[in-house]
Parts: C-alpha cells; sequence; structure tokens
C-alpha cells in the first residue's frame, strides 16, 4: 500500500483521525473509487439498493456508525457498523480501504471502545489486507461464499405441505433454528416486517424452514434447514419454490459456501444461478 511504502520518519508525521460522519456526500468519489477495484470493492454493496441500504441511509439510522478514517486530513477509510450495546454486538456493514494503515486504525479504535463485544465482518476475499488484520487479531473465519442470484424461471412444483409461520409452529420452529448466528428464531419471528418465514410441515411436524428477508427489491433466503431425518425428500426445493412465488416480482440472491456442491445444485434447480466476482468472506472477532 501508498502508506506502507512510506520511510518510518514520514509515517510518523502522519496526522490520523476518525471522525463520525454525518453526510456522504463529499465523499462519492472515494466510495465509488474504492467499491469499484476488484480488490478492495464491499460485496455489501454489489447493487444500488445495496449502496442505499448499507450506506448512504445509514447515516439517519440509530445505532448505525459511520466512520471515516483521515490520514492528514484526507479520508483513506470508510466503515459502517451497526452496534448494539445490549448485547454487546458488532456487525460490520461497510469496510472501504487500500491501506493497512486504516484497517489497523479502526481495529485499534473499535478495541479501544468496545472491549467484549463480537464482532462480525463480511468482506471481498481478495481483500488480503482485511483478511491478515483480522487473522492477527485472532479472528475466525468461515468458508467463502458464492453469491448467486435467480436469473432463471422458477420451476412449477407442488408446494404442499409449505406453510407460513404461524403461533401454531412457532415454539417448532424456535426449537429447530440454528442458533450459531445473530439472526436466531426468536429474533426472526419478531420481525415480520423484515423477514418472511417458510416451514415444511409433515403430519403436524416442522421439519424445515426458510428465512428469507422481504422488504428489499433483491431479497434474500439467508438460512434454509431441513431436519436430517427428512432429507432428500424435496423439501428444500419446495420451500424455495414457495418462497419465490411469495417474492414475485421482486428479485432474489443469495450465499452460499462454495464447498456445499449439494446446495448449490439445490438452488440451481430453483432458477438461481453463480455471479462471477461477487464472492464474499465473513469472519467473527471476540474482541479483548
Amino acid at each position: 500500500s501508498l502508506h506502507d511504502a512510506l520511510p518510518i520518519w514520514t509515517r510518523k508525521r502522519i496526522k490520523r483521525m476518525i471522525q463520525k460522519l454525518t453526510s456522504l456526500d463529499s465523499y462519492t468519489d472515494f466510495i465509488n473509487d474504492i467499491n469499484s477495484d476488484t480488490a478492495f470493492s464491499d460485496p455489501m454493496l454489489s447493487t444500488q439498493e445495496n449502496i442505499a441500504v448499507n450506506l448512504y441511509k445509514t447515516v439517519e439510522k440509530p445505532n448505525h456508525h459511520v466512520l471515516g478514517v483521515f490520514h492528514d486530513g484526507v479520508i483513506t477509510g470508510l466503515f459502517v457498523f451497526l452496534i448494539t450495546e445490549d448485547e454487546r454486538y458488532i456487525e460490520m456493514l461497510v469496510g472501504l480501504s487500500r491501506l493497512t494503515a486504516a484497517y489497523e486504525e479502526i481495529a485499534e479504535y473499535l478495541q479501544a471502545n468496545y472491549p467484549g463485544f463480537q464482532a462480525d465482518f463480511v468482506f471481498n476475499p481478495a481483500n488480503t489486507l482485511l483478511r491478515e488484520l483480522l487473522t492477527r487479531r485472532g479472528a475466525s473465519f468461515y468458508e467463502e461464499q458464492q453469491k448467486m442470484v435467480l436469473s432463471n424461471p422458477c420451476p412449477t412444483v407442488d408446494t404442499n405441505g409449505i406453510e407460513p409461520l404461524t403461533e401454531r409452529y412457532k415454539k417448532q420452529y424456535i426449537a429447530m433454528h440454528d442458533t450459531d448466528c445473530y439472526w436466531t428464531g426468536d429474533k426472526v419471528a419478531q420481525a415480520p416486517e423484515r423477514f418472511s418465514v417458510f416451514l415444511a410441515v409433515d403430519n403436524g411436524l416442522v421439519v424445515g424452514y426458510l428465512d428469507v428477508t422481504n422488504c428489499f427489491e433483491e431479497n434474500e433466503p439467508f438460512d434454509l434447514m431441513v431436519k436430517e431425518a427428512h432429507r432428500r425428500r424435496g423439501w428444500g426445493r419446495k420451500l424455495l419454490v414457495k418462497a419465490i412465488e411469495a417474492n414475485l416480482p421482486k428479485g432474489m440472491a443469495l450465499l452460499v459456501d462454495v464447498g456445499n456442491i449439494p446446495a448449490i445444485k439445490l438452488y440451481e434447480s430453483a432458477g438461481f444461478v453463480k455471479v462471477q466476482g461477487k464472492n464474499s468472506l465473513a469472519a467473527t472477532w471476540n474482541i479483548n
């Protein structure tokens, strides 16, 4: 990076500062420049809707912290974090920079202000600067995820047995829901303005579920699970098709582990196709 190439005596003279931003109007060129770089673009800013929701509108939202990193008065990094104090949780929504020093500066800021918090990051796998920083900080990484977009017609599938979440099945849904995530079944069930939930019900037993966003122009099926004893019976495909039908005429995109071939084939069978160059990598840093 440019900063790393500077001699030590020059680096010491650089004045660094982190500033909370209330407007991004002055930084459009910086945002567009970084986000158009294949090595540093942010997967959370892959569509115009993403850019509006995850970046420009965050300056008005509670619990959202928009931070600029400045070196000698020039912006070198722009970051957006969702921070929930009561849950001691941080989620990076946007991270844009080409400089190691900017990532180090933001990490030091988080460490100084939020010790004991869990911080989750989703970023471009090609961004080796952020990956190396999180590695040095002891973060744990998850498998790289492939982006897929609904591009082909949805197949005609019998969706008998697929029902929306209701009070009747709520306890079963929450009991089987993945808990190793921020959006647990409890939280999803309490946010119907953001999520739709579809259940696979076999003789009164919930054997699978699909959580999908419902408030965007391009919604995301982001948590699909079928109980092991009921797999390979078509429940996953039924859940997907029902969600796609309910979502029309809006679009859909999702992320899936690059090594999860059965899931990729399932999504392809429902009309999703891989998008090259838009993968993402997730990591969790327990700040101490």
